[in-house]
């Protein structure tokens, strides 16, 4: 976005995203711990962790944040040995999608609990989509009907998504959520139907619609 701060800084309804996102989470019945990984060598993640209130920290475990978000995450995990069971679940989710609802979350949790790997939460396509080549010439018209976007939070058992991340990084596979890497398992990864208010923080135009959305429910005024 072209931001000096990092995005997940920035203050909508006189808090940062992050702490909006915290909060909802901290509302989740059922999370032993959470883990937050930061990148604790720049100054605006010392300021956020200052700012955010005390019951609320309490409850975080801050790991170093990684180059790409696969090493975050494994890094998160790392924090977790010795604590999480190999079936035990985790819970990865975007730091800039503020707006997720708990009841989303919640059906998540209901709805993989006998899945034997995990899955996440995500929307059927609704727009046309096109396949581009590399100058914006279209290729063809893509059929929607099985195509869902992914979105956050992914949900996978402790041992499975450890195994998937390390056998991705050996394979020197670059995986852009956890999903991908439990794919590569050949392990079943279950579509569980979430909200469109559920945005990242991608665009600069997201920020209107994310602290309209923040304004307009009750969680955000928590």
């Amino acid at each position: 976005m072209g931001l000096e701060s990092p995005k997940q800084f920035l203050p909508v309804q006189g808090k940062s995203i992050l702490h909006h996102t915290l909060q909802r989470f901290s509302a989740v019945p059922g999370l032993d711990s959470m883990v937050l990984a930061l990148n604790l060598q720049d100054t605006a993640s010392a300021d956020f962790l200052t700012a955010l209130p005390e019951a609320l920290r309490q409850r975080l475990r801050i790991v170093e944040g990684g180059a790409e978000r696969m090493h975050s995450v494994q890094r998160a995990l790392d924090a977790l040995r010795g604590q999480a069971a190999d079936d035990d679940w985790v819970l990865v989710h975007d730091a800039v999608r503020p707006c997720v609802r708990t009841a989303d979350v919640l059906k998540l949790m209901e709805t993989l609990a006998s899945e034997p790997a995990g899955g996440l939460l995500a929307l059927p396509v609704r727009d046309t989509l096109k396949l581009a080549g590399d100058d914006a010439q279209v290729l063809g018209t893509l059929d929607r009907n099985n195509v869902w976007q992914a979105a956050t939070p992914q949900m996978f058992r402790y041992a499975v998504l450890v195994q998937a991340l390390a056998g991705a990084q050996a394979a020197g596979v670059q995986v852009t959520d956890e999903a991908a890497a439990v794919e590569r398992l050949g392990l079943p990864v279950k579509l569980v139907p979430g909200h469109a208010d559920n945005i990242k923080l991608t665009w600069p135009e997201d920020m209107a619609l994310i602290e309209a959305l923040l304004a307009a429910s009750s969680e955000g005024r928590d």
